[in-house]
């Protein structure tokens, strides 16, 4: 089973997955080192974003890690790591406002957002229990916990679809609020968006692995059967 040659169907998602970590890390670590010209913190153009947008209510406060920065729409709190929270260079200014975009969708009552969020519980579960179900499934041969094990990963791939929007629309809306509120310039904006599709990659790899996997997991079904 471990050894079945349709693992090689992961390849791709596999390679995709590291070439976009490797351009996270190499473009948020270019951009790290390019302040803005109106040298503005994360936190500050965080809570402006925040506060022209309607979002008063959200708070803004640091956390500790590496990129660990992200918006808790249950609490209305909106997190930046240590090297983003009081910086004012370009990656950490666009990883504040991407962050304050998923706040301005929480506000808005954006659809996507919403969706993602009611599935998570779920998938949470499904996606570390797909693969023991579906061993199992196999060992016993029995059919009904197979599918079982099929549907927790096909809901794992669903849950990646629905975050590709959700995280596009993230940045679009930084991006806008960056430009209208002129907190950097054209040529630092386009910085930005370097940063951002960056990060947009690394979710593209999670659904194209997620992909993979399930069509893994179908062509064995069927061929044990």
């Amino acid at each position: 089973m471990y050894y079945d040659w349709t693992i090689i169907l992961l390849a791709p998602g596999l390679l995709l997955g590291l070439w976009a970590q490797y351009k996270v890390k190499s473009t948020y670590k270019k951009y790290r080192k390019s302040v803005t010209r109106q040298g503005v913190p994360a936190r500050q153009v965080a809570r402006d974003i925040l506060d022209r947008s309607g979002n008063g209510n959200v708070s803004v406060k640091p956390t500790s890690g590496q990129l660990t920065d992200h918006y808790n729409p249950r609490s209305n709190t909106l997190s930046l790591s240590d090297g983003i929270f009081s910086s004012a260079d370009i990656a950490a200014v666009g990883i504040a406002a991407h962050e304050c975009g998923h706040a301005m969708q929480q506000g808005s009552g954006y659809g996507p957002l919403k969706l993602r969020s009611a599935v998570v519980p779920v998938v949470n579960i499904g996606s570390h229990l797909y693969f023991p179900i579906f061993v199992l499934g196999i060992a016993f041969s029995w059919q009904p916990l197979v599918n079982i094990g099929i549907l927790c990963c096909a809901l794992t791939f669903v849950f990646s679809l629905i975050t590709l929007p959700v995280e596009f629309n993230a940045s679009r809306r930084a991006i806008a609020a960056l430009s209208e509120g002129g907190y950097v310039t054209e040529e630092e904006l386009r910085g930005v968006r370097k940063v951002l599709n960056a990060a947009a990659l690394t979710y593209v790899a999670a659904a194209i692995s997620s992909l993979l996997q399930m069509l893994r997991l179908l062509m064995i079904a069927r061929r044990r059967n």
